[in-house]
C-alpha cells in the first residue's frame, strides 16, 4: 500500500466532440489554455486528475490583479460541479511569453440514468474556463478563456459497491456546513466492499469535532490490517491511497473500517444540544475505483 496525494497523470486526450477543440484561442489578449485529464475515459462518479496549461503570448498585457479561474462544468442549463482556484502563480506575476502548468483533482459526480429512455449510452459535459476579478460583484470581469465539451460515459460494471453495515448514524445534508452531507460513525463503523481484485484508489472525506474531543486519533482498517492512523490537523481531512491488490484478500469482499479513540454524546458536551447518539467522526465521501 503506498498513499499518495494524487494519482499519476496519463498522457491523454480530451474525449471531445470532434467539432470543438480542447484549445481555444482566449478572449483575454495574449493567454491560451489546454486541458488534459488523467483518466483515459470519463465516467460520472469518478475521480480523476485535470492539468491546466496556460501560455501566454508575447503581447500579454501583464495584470494589475490576482485573478480568480472559474471552471465551470455544465449538463444542460445546470452547473454539474465546478474547480474555481487562484492558481499556484498568481495572475499578477504571469509574464509574457511563459508557460503555467499544475494539476488538480475533480470528482465528477453520479449524474447518469442509464434506465432514462432518452439516454443514447453516452452524456455531455459542457466545460467553460476563464478567469474572474473576485472582488468584482458585477460579474462584469468574467472572460472566458476555454470553452469546449466533453462525452462522459457511464462507470463500467466493475466498479466495485460500496455498502454502509454497522456502526453508522443515517446521513445528514446542511448545505451550510463544510461537509454539506455526512454520515456520523459511532466509535467504529463498518463498510463491505466489493472486492476488483486488482490495486484501487481510495480517498475517504471527512470530519471531526476538535471542541467535543480534542486530538482525537482516526483509524482506518481493509479487513484486520490498518491503513492509516492519523490525528487530523483540521476540522475536516481528506486521505488518498492506492491500496494494493493482496491488501484486500482473496474474498469478493473486503471489509473497510473507520474507527476513533475516543466518542462523544453531544447532550454531554454542549448544555443546550439534546443529542444523546454516541459520535466518533464524520464521513463525508468513500470512494473506491
Amino acid at each position: 500500500m503506498n498513499k499518495k496525494t494524487s494519482p499519476a497523470l496519463l498522457a491523454m486526450g480530451l474525449l471531445v466532440l470532434a467539432s470543438l477543440s480542447c484549445q481555444k484561442k482566449a478572449q483575454i489578449k495574449g493567454v491560451e489554455l489546454a486541458v488534459d485529464f488523467s483518466a483515459k475515459m470519463l465516467t460520472d462518479n469518478l475521480i480523476t486528475d485535470i492539468q491546466y496549461d496556460w501560455k501566454t503570448s508575447g503581447d500579454f498585457p501583464k495584470a494589475g490583479k490576482d485573478l480568480t479561474v472559474y471552471v465551470h462544468f455544465w449538463h444542460g442549463s445546470n452547473m454539474l460541479f465546478q474547480d474555481d482556484h487562484m492558481p499556484p502563480v498568481p495572475t499578477s506575476q504571469w509574464e509574457p511569453g511563459k508557460e503555467y502548468k499544475y494539476q488538480r483533482r475533480i470528482y465528477i459526480p453520479s449524474f447518469i440514468d442509464e434506465f432514462d429512455p432518452a439516454f443514447k449510452g453516452e452524456e455531455v459535459l459542457r466545460l467553460s474556463v476563464g478567469l474572474y476579478n473576485p472582488y468584482d460583484r458585477s460579474g462584469d470581469s468574467q472572460r472566458q478563456v476555454l470553452a469546449t465539451k466533453l462525452k462522459v460515459l457511464p462507470p463500467p460494471p466493475d466498479v466495485p459497491e460500496i455498502v454502509y453495515e454497522k456502526g453508522w448514524h443515517d446521513q445528514e445534508i446542511d448545505p451550510n456546513a463544510p461537509l454539506k452531507k455526512w454520515r456520523w460513525a459511532s466509535g467504529e463503523a463498518r463498510c463491505i466492499v466489493d472486492n476488483p481484485h486488482r490495486d484501487g484508489l481510495l480517498v475517504i472525506r471527512g470530519g471531526v469535532s476538535k471542541e467535543a474531543a480534542p486530538d482525537q486519533k482516526v483509524l482506518f482498517k481493509i479487513n484486520d490490517m490498518v491503513l492509516d492512523e492519523f490525528i487530523p490537523d483540521e476540522t475536516t481531512f481528506e486521505r488518498s491511497y492506492t491500496v494494493k491488490k493482496e491488501m484486500l484478500g482473496e474474498k469478493d469482499e473486503f471489509t473497510l473500517t473507520v474507527a476513533v479513540d475516543k466518542t462523544f454524546i453531544p447532550s454531554k458536551v454542549f448544555p443546550q444540544n439534546k443529542d444523546e447518539r454516541e459520535l466518533g467522526c464524520q464521513i463525508s465521501f468513500i470512494y473506491f475505483r
